[in-house]
C-alpha cells in the first residue's frame, strides 16, 4: 500500500510579483485593496477581504508587531471561527479541492502576517 502525499493545494505569493500559471485560483486575503496595482496586474480570480483579520485586530496588532505576533495568531486563529471568516475558510478548502490555490497578499513581510495563519488554519480543517 502506498501512501503519497498529496501537494499542497494552498501556495502564498506577493500580489506584486507578476502572476504564474502554476497558481492556479488567485484569492486576494486581504481586506484593503493593495496600493498602486490595477485589477488586471493583481490578477485574482477572487477578493475575499473578510477573511483578513478585523479591522480592530488589525489595529491593535499594527500597534507593537514585535511584541504582539503569537497573541495576533491566536486571536486571528480565533476569528476563522466565525460563522462569515468559517464559511470563507470552507469555500477555500473547496477550491483547494479541486486544485492549486494561491493566496494573494500585499504584505510585505509575510510571515509575520495573518496568511500563515489562515494557511495552517487551511490545513487543520
Amino acid at each position: 500500500m502506498s501512501n503519497h502525499a498529496q501537494p499542497d493545494p494552498f501556495a502564498v505569493r506577493r500580489v506584486y510579483d507578476p502572476p504564474a500559471p502554476a497558481d492556479g485560483t488567485r484569492v486576494l486575503v486581504d481586506r484593503l485593496w493593495p496600493r498602486g496595482i490595477s485589477k488586471e496586474r493583481a490578477a485574482v480570480d477572487e477578493w475575499l477581504k473578510d477573511i483578513a483579520p478585523s479591522k480592530e485586530l488589525r489595529t491593535w496588532y499594527h500597534e507593537d508587531r514585535e511584541g504582539r505576533y503569537e497573541a495576533f495568531a491566536e486571536r486571528y486563529d480565533a476569528e476563522l471561527t466565525d460563522p462569515v471568516r468559517a464559511e470563507l475558510v470552507a469555500h477555500v478548502r473547496e477550491l483547494g479541492r479541486h486544485g492549486r490555490v494561491t493566496l494573494v497578499t500585499s504584505v510585505k513581510e509575510v510571515g509575520h502576517s495573518h496568511v500563515p495563519v489562515l494557511v495552517r488554519h487551511l490545513h487543520d480543517g
